[in-house]
């Protein structure tokens, strides 16, 4: 049965006025509603046909249709078009980046906060640190007992960075000095961003034994990790807003889901459809279990080629994707305008 353009019209108004109203669409709805140039009985077979084909659902005999799964991805992949945003809702985004776009914390955050309000979903803000930027100063390794030593870091901006570090030998205070000073000689005057392999396999080639330990030092010297991210959600309670989540169970199961930051970061980070800079997840795509219910539309912001955060949505299956498609390109637009 072949898919051409007359269903893929008829699948593209089911699925705009479905995420709209949350209710079953019919084929005089879609009649009366979408100048498509063909009668309401002809909707009708081809509506037939879109869910012989998988992209429907008829969920009761006597009622129209839904998008299915399938018909959701097909309609973001290929017939999406960009929504468009009220002078309003720019002019707000506008402002939140203008005010805050000297810190990348705070623009992920109270960009995140804003758009939670104007998308009634609930946002995740994801802020990397960047202090790839920062030169090393001094290094020293200091031994705490038998089989751990201090690492100590400290760069041009002042941070001192502190790690412990689980050895399976037995290091002298003298043997680590003499380690601490290759390290120096190699390191300091360097920022964190040279830190690459070639680099690496240099410095443990120069200063011969104890590869394993210079692999361990090397990965703690790295200020770009996770746990020194910000992470702020925002509109945790706006699910309670749409019908799919009505259910009390299902909604408190939804909140418990988002209080957890494996769980985010699992859902976050599934497979998905990429257009540009944006990852959208659908249903049973995602590998939270919870969330299969879930569509989670993830924005990424680079500067250069450094990733310094990700803003992502997290809705009914039938949430609004081409507005939040709208949404992220707008910001990306003024905050590329800004850097």
């Amino acid at each position: 049965m072949e898919l051409n353009e007359r269903k893929l019209n008829i699948l593209k108004a089911i699925v705009k006025d479905y995420i709209e109203t949350a209710e079953a669409v019919g084929s005089r709805t879609i009649s009366k509603k979408h100048d498509l140039g063909v009668s309401a009985a002809t909707i009708r077979n081809e509506m037939a046909d879109l869910e012989e084909l998988g992209y429907l659902i008829q969920p009761h005999a006597s009622a129209g249709r839904v998008p299915s799964e399938k018909g959701y991805k097909l309609y973001v992949d290929t017939l999406m078009s960009q929504a468009d945003l009220s002078d309003e809702e720019k002019n707000l985004i506008k402002d939140c980046i203008n005010s805050n776009v000297n810190d990348i914390k705070d623009l992920m955050e109270e960009t995140s906060k804003l758009l939670s309000r104007i998308t009634n979903y609930t946002t995740i803000a994801l802020a990397k640190n960047i202090k790839t930027e920062s030169i090393i100063k001094h290094i020293q390794l200091v031994n705490l007992s038998e089989n751990e030593i201090l690492l100590l870091v400290i760069t041009d901006k002042g941070d001192i960075k502190k790690s412990q570090i689980q050895t399976n030998i037995c290091l002298e205070q003298s043997k680590l000095n003499l380690i601490s000073e290759g390290l120096n000689n190699k390191l300091c005057g360097k920022s964190i961003q040279d830190l690459d392999n070639r680099l690496i396999a240099f410095i443990k080639h120069e200063i011969g034994e104890h590869s394993n330990l210079i692999d361990a030092l090397i990965d703690r010297i790295n200020f770009d990790n996770d746990e020194e991210s910000l992470f702020s959600l925002s509109g945790a309670t706006n699910i309670f807003n749409y019908p799919e989540f009505s259910d009390v169970l299902k909604a408190k199961s939804f909140l418990n889901m988002i209080e957890k930051k494996d769980a985010i970061d699992k859902m976050i980070n599934s497979k998905g459809i990429e257009k540009e800079n944006v990852k959208i997840i659908i249903g049973s795509d995602n590998e939270y279990e919870l969330a299969k219910e879930c569509g989670v539309v993830t924005a990424s912001y680079n500067i250069g080629t450094d990733l310094i955060g990700e803003i992502s949505f997290i809705g009914p299956t039938r949430m609004d994707y081409a507005r939040i498609y709208a949404i992220v390109n707008y910001i990306n637009l003024l905050f590329n305008k800004n850097r």
